[in-house]
């Protein structure tokens, strides 16, 4: 049944879908692998919002329903206990609330084992700086789904340099519309495509104790 997650979410069946959810947990499927089909499921909605075929209330009725599975399936993951690889400040930058792709990389990272502080969504600059000062974080990671978010994450990586932590803290942008031209006007380290290269990235940057 898990293999119908992706479409009982696009379809907003949310019943269905948490139902569906548990009994794969009972089942003792891989918890990351009903993450990526919640993921894909999230990605066909935005499909259908840009072509108009889904409007603005499908849109948060989805990412309501993403919220409540994802609750479910986090206990599951494997990282909460054990040593932390490293720890890392991730937050949507200021001006923009999307926070469905976010969400996504931290339990992933969370999963894989890194101490995530997730500052949540119109993160001021500030405080990023301030997070990452109290927590020692040795990543930040950068998120915004709007082009204009470009000039808040580039505000944020000049905070954390004009606050002395760079270049020993790296940062890491992502989002819909973050590409290698997004990368050299922010002034950050890499960017990511997806919540797997978060993770990938989080590996280089911070030691891949696997590797």
């Amino acid at each position: 049944m898990a293999d119908d997650i992706s479409a009982l979410l696009v379809e907003l069946e949310e019943e269905r879908l948490l139902r569906c959810v548990r009994e794969a947990l009972s089942r003792g499927d891989d918890p990351l692998a009903l993450v990526e089909k919640l993921r894909e499921g999230m990605g066909t909605v935005g499909e259908r919002f840009e072509e108009h075929e889904y409007y603005l209330s499908e849109l948060v009725m989805s990412a309501e329903i993403f919220k409540q599975a994802l609750a479910l399936i986090q206990p599951r993951l494997s990282a909460a206990a054990g040593e932390s690889r490293g720890r890392i400040v991730i937050g949507t930058v200021q001006g923009d609330i999307h926070d469905i792709g976010k969400n996504i990389v931290v339990t992933l990272l969370r999963c894989e084992g890194y101490e995530v502080y997730d500052l949540g969504e119109n993160v001021p600059p500030r405080v990023f700086v301030e997070k990452v000062i109290e927590t020692g974080a040795g990543l930040v990671g950068l998120s915004g789904l709007l082009t204009f978010a470009f000039d808040a994450m580039k505000e944020t990586a000049d905070a954390l340099s004009a606050a002395g932590l760079r270049p020993a803290l790296k940062v890491i942008i992502g989002g819909g519309p973050v590409n290698e031209s997004v990368l050299e006007y922010v002034g950050a380290d890499d960017w990511g495509r997806d919540a797997a290269q978060a993770v990938k990235l989080a590996a280089r940057f911070l030691g891949d104790r696997g590797a």
